[in-house]
């Protein structure tokens, strides 16, 4: 590896001013990084342009990849965990609710989601509806697919979230009422997301894919390829456009775009910046871009042994180089952040939390605060999440003056999730965008949240989660959310430098594509909405 030569290393100001202007290029980056680092992919992709005024064209079978594959590749709404998952999903299930590319809710399987009070909810289904077997769509199959969030022996990502439902009542066969714990206004968002999408009563099987959603699965091979084949019955008059979708997981980056632009594929997820560049300069394929709430942080656990001293976070927070993060290695596709999950973007911002400057000298004082000097820390790194290889290198280097060693370990992708992700005492993490800050609070920083990354316990800030969930008032809210935000600033081991923006590659021959910022691929559901030019 490159390293710096005495005259500009972390303790230099023409180091700092270097990386905080943005004035190395990507190239020269990379060298000075790894001659023989590989660019990542985490971007979480969905299309800026809208094709609205198209007429869409019926039939044909479009070809996508994702990034995400391997054998636990997952039909279980519950156990989905990752853009790939996600976007299966979405294909053969529908949701009570959805989110269209505004960020508003709409009514999905159920015409209408009400409540007076925040805490009873009434669900009326749409009628009419039936499953791709045929059987019809009931209160029991939604009572089914919301109370299992709760059983343990399930082991659901949601889990946390379903602790809310406090009883379920099937009023009649089209109408269920829930009951919450305590109130919260943010249910229909909640209710839009995909581990609520809903399945058949009693499924245990879920290979089969049997919902009723836009597609009937054709075949399923976990961690190769999803086909689903139009769903003649789909509760939406005209869509899908499409008779057929192959989705496949092609994990490797320059395969997925050599596919795409070879025309073996028609759109493709989650971009580098290089491959940005790359397609732009042609004439047959696009890049769609939009601002996005994904973001790649880095975990310190607070739990446990270095991050357990709020002095070596803190130092931490003060060696994180977000600008040229953003202008180098995503290429200007990102926002910096303040190391709370709220993009600057957003109505809840807290924007009195500014993001801490690149300061070694900083950093120097709270390492030798800790006691830290002279100590070894290792940052665990991986491909395949955007920004976590060069991050860890850049800290790296400009920690040399500081009195910390940092030794930086890049382990593979496979296995990554299961085996380092809130394991490591210092690695690296991928959120994609969640549909409200409760979802996005409370799957993540609560106390007692199961993917609560670092480890952070915060007694005032669990307090204000269940309360801000049973606020109208948008002002005393903003109020509410900006307070945790604080705490997360001040206290929390998750250290977020940037927000990636969404980027896709497609051909030209794609129609239908526009961007919402729910996620990537059109919040997961481009296969519903897009067709294939004549």
């Amino acid at each position: 590896m490159s390293k710096f030569n005495k005259e500009s290393d972390a303790g230099n100001p023409a180091l700092t001013r270097m990386l905080t202007e943005g004035s190395m290029s990507r190239r020269g980056l990379m060298k000075l990084l790894s001659a023989g680092a590989v660019m990542s992919s985490g971007l979480i992709g969905f299309p800026q342009m809208s094709f609205a005024a198209e007429t869409p064209v019926k039939g044909g079978k479009m070809r996508a990849a994702m990034s995400n594959a391997s054998a636990t590749d997952t039909l279980d709404p519950a156990k989905g965990n990752n853009s790939g998952d996600y976007t299966r999903q979405f294909m053969v299930y529908s949701g009570l609710t959805e989110l269209d590319q505004k960020l508003a809710i709409q009514p999905g399987l159920a015409e209408s989601v009400e409540s007076t009070d925040g805490v009873t909810w009434h669900i009326k289904l749409r009628k009419g509806v039936t499953f791709h077997d045929g059987k019809p769509l009931t209160a029991k199959d939604v009572i089914y697919s919301l109370s299992r969030h709760k059983d343990p022996a399930v082991a659901s990502n949601a889990f946390k979230l379903a602790d809310q439902f406090k009883t379920f009542t099937a009023v009649n066969d089209n109408e269920v009422m829930l009951e919450l714990s305590s109130a919260n206004f943010d249910v229909p968002y909640m209710l839009a997301s995909a581990p609520f999408l809903i399945v058949q009563d009693g499924t245990k099987d879920f290979s089969k894919g049997i919902g009723t959603g836009p597609f009937k699965l054709k075949e399923f091979s976990p961690g190769v390829r999803s086909v689903g084949v139009k769903n003649p019955n789909y509760f939406k008059p005209g869509l899908p456009h499409l008779d057929e979708i192959e989705l496949l997981g092609v994990t490797d980056q320059a395969a997925r775009v050599n596919a795409l632009m070879s025309g073996d594929l028609h759109i493709v997820s989650t971009l580098s910046a290089a491959d940005c560049k790359r397609i732009k300069a042609t004439s047959d394929f696009a890049v769609l871009e939009s601002k996005s709430g994904m973001y790649t942080n880095l975990i310190i656990r607070t739990d446990m042994k270095p991050g357990s001293n709020e002095d070596f976070v803190l130092a931490m927070k003060y060696l994180q180089p977000r600008d040229i993060l953003v202008k180098t290695v995503l290429q200007g596709y990102g926002d910096v952040s303040n190391d709370t999950p709220v993009p600057p973007w957003h109505p809840m911002y807290n924007a009195d939390l500014k993001p801490r400057p690149l300061d070694a000298e900083k950093a120097k004082f709270h390492i030798e605060k800790a006691g830290m000097k002279g100590a070894t820390v290792e940052i665990i790194t991986t491909p395949n999440i955007e920004g976590s290889v060069e991050g860890g290198q850049l800290i790296q280097q400009v920690s040399r003056n500081t009195g910390l060693n940092i030794k930086v370990r890049r382990v593979p992708y496979d296995g990554y999730w299961s085996t380092h992700w809130t394991k490591d005492p210092v690695g690296y993490g991928s959120i994609n965008p969640r549909p409200t800050l409760d979802m996005l609070f409370s799957q993540f920083y609560l106390s007692s949240a199961s993917n609560n990354e670092s480890g952070w316990k915060n007694p005032q800030f669990d307090q204000l989660v269940v309360a801000a969930r049973g606020e109208r008032d948008q002002g005393k809210r903003k109020q509410m959310y900006g307070d945790m935000q604080k705490l997360i600033y001040d206290h929390c081991g998750t250290l977020i430098p940037t927000f990636i923006s969404s980027t896709d590659g497609y051909s030209k021959k794609v129609g239908g594509v526009e961007a919402w910022p729910s996620g990537m691929m059109m919040g997961y559901r481009f296969h519903e909405f897009a067709w294939l030019k004549a």
